[in-house]
Parts: C-alpha cells; structure tokens; sequence
C-alpha cells in the first residue's frame, strides 16, 4: 500500500479543520464532524485493478469508528487492489448532510482523472455507513447537492456489512427511504443472528430477492455487531466472501 493523503471533500481548505474525537479501548471515534474529509489509500504500484470503493465508518450518525471501520477497512481493501477512500461523513445528527456528503464523494470521484470509462467505484458501510450506503445507493435519480451536471451520483455495487436501521417500515418492513427499482445495484449483505440490529439485513435481503436484485446474503449465527476486520469469526469470514464477491462484480 501506498502512503495515505487527506483532502477536503468540499473545498481544499477543508483539510485545516481537523474532527474532534477520542481515543478508547482501542477504537477512534470521531465526535464532531463539520468540514468532511477523505483519506485516500491507494494499492502499491502495478496493483491497483482500475476500480474505486469509498468506505462509510458506522457510528449511528453520532460519531464515526475511524480506525476499525474506516482505515483499517481502506488497508484491506488496497491489498485487494482497490483505491479506497475513508468517508469522514457529517456527525453527529445530520443524516440528510450525511447523505449529501456521500452523494458529492461519488460525484468528485467519478470526475478524476484516473476514473476511467471501464472503472467502477463501490460503496462499503458499516453499521450506520451500511444505512447511509445503501439509502444513497437506492434514492431516486435526482441531486443531492447543487450543482448537478448529470454525473452519477450513484455507486455500481454495495458492499453493506451488519447494516442498521433499515427495517423502519410498517411491521418492520424495509424502510420506505430504500425504493428498490429494476436500476438498483448489486449488494453484498453480510451480518449475525445476534446482531440487535439482524433484522435490517434481513428486510433487506428478502426486498431485494423479491426486486430480482442481484444479492448475496450471509448471516452467521453469532458475531455481535462492530467488530470490523478484528476479532471473532465474523470478523475473518466476511472478508473471505466479501473478496470473492469483489472479484464477481469486478472481474
């Protein structure tokens, strides 16, 4: 992997405002974020296969899990051959800049120059991010910032591990800010029976199957929620089937 670079997602001096945040046990939690950033990773030379993802650390829109959600993610996803980019997404209590946020960092990537007419760029979220991820991934075809200039602001593939707060809908259905349409991208969901937020994943896989989406579905019987690349056999199983998955979507 290649050294990290931080840039300011709307203007470049965006960089001078650093997040406020703590440091504890173990995990770094970004606690007010006003002037979101990117932290862009990039494979070593000669690996990179041409493909884009930006990653969304959870933190239930109050604070962002950096390191085990964020960084620790991009790492990973660079050993895969990926450019992956850290959302330093709008906390706490604003989803709809969240979402703003996402939408403008889809937008600013596909007009890189290195973005190229076989590229794809993916998203991946955790927890909340897997909420952010996949409410942006489905919204309707319109802009969600100005100025618009008909560029995507939509990903081509979605990776969404223990997802939350998608089953909001009448009885516990799939909430009705995730339409699924014939458009709707490819997902990989991934999550534990004993997650407390299970049931998001779950809503979702079963919309998704019914709208004859492409999906992949795994839901381990134990695991918790949060663990990221760390700890447990949640932890070493969803990247085994996420990377396989990758290379479907991606070949």
């Amino acid at each position: 992997m290649q050294g990290q670079k931080i840039v300011g997602l709307y203007s470049p001096t965006d960089i001078e405002y650093s997040p406020t945040g703590e440091t504890k046990d173990g995990v770094t939690r970004l606690t007010s974020v006003k002037h979101p950033r990117l932290h862009i990773y990039e494979p070593d030379q000669g690996k990179w296969n041409g493909h884009h993802i930006i990653v969304c650390p959870g933190g239930g829109y109050k604070i962002l899990a950096i390191d085990k959600e964020g960084t620790e993610i991009a790492e990973w996803l660079t050993s895969l051959g990926y450019k992956a980019y850290v959302l330093e997404y709008t906390v706490p209590d604003n989803k709809s800049k969240a979402f703003e946020d996402l939408a403008h960092t889809i937008h600013k990537i596909r007009t890189l120059s290195d973005f190229g007419k076989d590229s794809k760029l993916g998203v991946i979220g955790f927890s909340a991010g897997g909420h952010l991820a996949t409410t942006v991934s489905t919204k309707p075809d319109i802009s969600l910032y100005e100025p618009t200039d008909g560029i995507s602001e939509k990903p081509d593939f979605a990776v969404l591990i223990y997802p939350a707060y998608l089953d909001k809908g009448e009885n516990q259905s799939l909430s009705p800010e995730v339409p699924l349409t014939e458009m709707t991208i490819p997902m990989f969901i991934f999550a534990t029976a004993d997650d407390p937020y299970a049931y998001s994943s779950v809503v979702l896989a079963e919309a998704l199957q019914i709208n004859k989406t492409s999906v992949e579905f795994h839901l381990l019987p134990e695991g918790g929620h949060g663990y990221g690349l760390r700890s447990g056999r949640a932890a070493t199983t969803w990247p085994i089937l996420c990377a396989e998955w990758l290379k479907i979507q991606n070949p």
